[in-house]
């Protein structure tokens, strides 16, 4: 059995959620853990319609923890809170302390993401938990999952917590490192010889493959598939096109990159990668 016991998921009824709501059900009946609902109703409005607001919430999020119930047979909390959606999430969280968070993916064509820029990101950014943005419409359990990793000791703590929370116990795993070759993009490239580039590209390649097959040893998990590519226009493009190589229905990434700086954080790899997605993407914070 994993360590999740209980999820909590953020909701503001609308189809995205309903996606994050449906994922997080599939994961509680695979592993016996229970829900918990948070919806946040604004309350920088006038009080007759944040009353209004609250009520219909109320009733709404409750119906929908006794339909889980009844009809999924998880066990189902419901909350509704006052304030600002990212204050009244992580409020929430801190609380309750679930294993796992889940959101809805963002709006895509508001306002340069609008949602991941105000809500999403935030919440990821301060989140002491793992975060799972579920961006895919969820059909079944995860059956490929993609780890990917920039080889620090954040991507190797975030790849085996993601593999005690268990969450998808009969999936075929990669993992996945993408290296830079600096020299060939700075101005001295130029002087490089064609066999100069090659021999450096290769000692490139040949160190990111010993240094991706330490991580995988260091994983202690049997049969991980390892993958290495040069990236070609960025890393989190590089990532979603291995993912869907590999026919990866879930990605994980780190949130502390080498030397303790952000490299897989949002503002960088992660907060692109969930920009582009079109699967499910998992962010494991180092404070997890």
């Amino acid at each position: 059995m994993g360590i999740l016991k209980r999820i909590l998921v953020a909701t503001d009824f609308s189809v995205r959620s309903d996606r994050a709501v449906r994922r997080a059900v599939l994961l509680a009946r695979q592993t016996g853990a229970a829900l918990s609902l948070v919806h946040v109703v604004d309350d920088d409005q006038p009080r007759r319609i944040v009353e209004s607001e609250f009520g219909m919430a109320s009733q709404l999020l409750e119906e929908q923890a006794k339909t889980l119930e009844s009809v999924d047979g998880v066990s189902c909390h419901a909350e509704v809170r006052l304030g600002d959606a990212f204050a009244g999430i992580l409020a929430a969280g801190r609380e309750q302390r679930p294993d796992l968070l889940v959101v809805g993916p963002h709006r895509r064509k508001l306002l340069r993401d609008v949602f991941i820029g105000t809500t999403a990101e935030r919440i990821i950014r301060n989140s002491e938990w793992p975060v799972l943005m579920a961006n895919a419409p969820p059909v079944g359990p995860y059956r490929n999952v993609l780890l990917a990793s920039d080889l620090s000791d954040g991507a190797l703590m975030a790849a085996k917590h993601f593999a005690a929370l268990d969450l998808a116990p009969q999936a075929r795993l990669s993992a996945l490192h993408v290296f830079d070759a600096p020299a060939l993009g700075l101005g001295m490239s130029h002087s490089m010889s064609r066999d100069q580039k090659d021999r450096y590209l290769e000692g490139m390649r040949d160190e990111a493959v010993m240094g991706m097959a330490d991580f995988v040893r260091s994983l202690n998990i049997k049969a991980v598939e390892e993958m290495v590519r040069r990236e070609t226009s960025s890393p989190a493009h590089d990532i979603l096109a291995a993912a869907h190589e590999a026919g990866a229905g879930l990605v994980v990434v780190g949130s502390c990159g080498r030397n303790g700086i952000e490299k897989m954080v949002l503002g960088s790899v992660a907060e692109e990668l969930l920009r582009v997605a079109d699967v499910d993407v998992l962010v494991i914070p180092s404070a997890a």
